[in-house]
């Protein structure tokens, strides 16, 4: 039972991870395409370079929904309860990124075109920001009675630490996506992408050292691994070499390294999450003992051993799939009379 409920707990961490690594970038080029496109053609450029993938990154946030469901049904009951509301914005960004991506050009008219434009926009800030938000609250914990259910408030999700938490996750997002956008556009588009690449470095070093400092101060417990098994120490250094290399690689003008590294980068702030986190998936603020962990929010062990056998089956195909459309639509975008 602790072997699976491990694997399962590192599981979920791998698929939520994949996702923050595939759908950053676009939502980082949604929350930009407002600010760096000045003009139409290069408005349809940014659509059409994250528009054979947005909708199949999303999949990944699913297939993590799905998992805690059937791995972690206690977890699943308590953070879908709990984050009801926030839940709920985010749905309504998700919708309206897809019906202002798929409507914007039905109708001539500029005034239509910058509507939708605006949708788009709003529809993938909001994600941005409040998944960040999201994880700062389970960092630093939040109400759970005897049942493991939330005793909170949706204001109360919005404290200092987790909004601290989405804002590193936006600039985390922004730098992903204007590297992203700095590969796939002609210039100028793309010089304007990577000189904000470079701004949202320095903010995205800027917030993790406010977000660290205030851990200490909101989320102590999280330090606990650390200081229990030394080697757990690789996880920050490895991903604050990482964070580097990406500012590196953009001085050299490299940025297809330099987006492989702010994946790293996405990694490894995943990673440090997970490591600090362990055993437990939803720490209680106001009682330690109502915490959820791997093992008392785990499913029976013959569930996580069915869904493992599923996972290996359904995975590879998932991994498959996503490698072979991303190497189909490899390189840099040409428009045409059609598409966005």
């Amino acid at each position: 039972m602790i072997t699976l409920s491990f694997v399962w707990f590192v599981l979920l961490g791998v698929l939520l991870t994949v996702y923050a690594v595939l759908d950053g970038f676009d939502l980082g080029v949604g929350v930009l395409h407002p600010f760096l496109a000045r003009k139409e053609p290069e408005r349809r450029a940014l659509l059409a370079a994250i528009g054979p993938f947005w909708d199949g990154n999303e999949v990944w946030l699913l297939t993590g929904g799905g998992a805690m469901f059937a791995a972690f049904p206690v977890l699943y009951a308590a953070v879908f309860s709990g984050f009801y509301l926030a839940m709920m914005l985010v749905l309504l960004g998700l919708i309206l990124r897809a019906v202002s991506l798929e409507f914007r050009g039905k109708v001539e008219s500029r005034t239509w075109r910058t509507v939708w434009d605006w949708g788009f926009w709003l529809g993938s800030l909001l994600p941005a920001l409040l998944y960040g938000v999201a994880v700062g609250n389970v960092a630093q914990g939040v109400p759970l009675d005897e049942r493991f259910e939330f005793a909170g408030t949706f204001l109360g999700l919005l404290n200092p630490f987790a909004l601290a938490v989405g804002l590193l996750g936006l600039s985390m997002f922004i730098v992903h996506g204007a590297l992203y956008i700095a590969l796939k556009t002609e210039e100028p588009l793309a010089g304007r992408a990577r000189r904000t690449a470079h701004i949202g470095w320095f903010a995205l070093v800027a917030l993790y050292g406010v977000v660290t400092v205030m851990a200490v101060v909101f989320a102590p417990e999280r330090f606990v691994n650390f200081a229990a098994t030394p080697l757990a120490v690789l996880v920050p250094a490895l991903a604050i070499m990482v964070m580097a290399s990406t500012y590196l690689a953009m001085r050299r003008g490299d940025m297809s390294r330099a987006f492989l590294c702010s994946a790293g980068t996405i990694i490894g702030l995943m990673g440090i999450f997970g490591v600090s986190l362990y055993p437990v998936v939803l720490p209680a603020s106001n009682d330690a003992a109502n915490s959820l962990t791997a093992f008392n929010a785990a499913s029976s062990p013959l569930t996580l051993r069915i869904m493992l056998i599923l996972v290996a089956i359904g995975l590879p195909l998932v991994v498959a799939y996503t490698y072979y459309v991303y190497r189909i639509f490899r390189g840099k975008v040409r428009l045409t009379g059609e598409g966005y």
